[in-house]
């Protein structure tokens, strides 16, 4: 599900990053001040997309480093339809939102 989570995001976003909605994600404090992270809206899986394009869409570099992790053995996914839909609508809402930098 992720993979095409990430494709779909690629191709309404526009943006170059394989991994959208996971991985380990370091911003620096130049992008977290830049960011008007009250602006931001989504949870989960969108919460990571919202920031990566945010952060992309103001100009900075994203880079990605692999991780590779191991299938899931026990326990359930979080993943619910209101995540899911969260996700969904919130990529397509993102594309036509106009993102400025945070003002101080």
């Amino acid at each position: 599900m992720s993979y095409f989570a990430s494709v779909y995001v690629r191709k309404v976003l526009g943006m170059k990053v394989f991994d959208c909605t996971a991985g380990f994600k370091c911003y620096s404090s130049k992008v977290l001040r830049a960011i008007d992270l009250d602006a931001i809206e989504m949870k989960g899986y969108g919460f990571q997309i919202e920031m990566k394009y945010t952060a992309y869409r103001l100009g900075f570099k994203i880079a990605e480093v692999p991780i590779i992790f191991i299938n899931r053995k026990e326990g359930e996914s979080k993943m619910s339809s209101g995540i899911f839909g969260e996700a969904f609508w919130g990529v397509i809402k993102l594309r036509f939102r106009d993102l400025q930098p945070r003002q101080e």
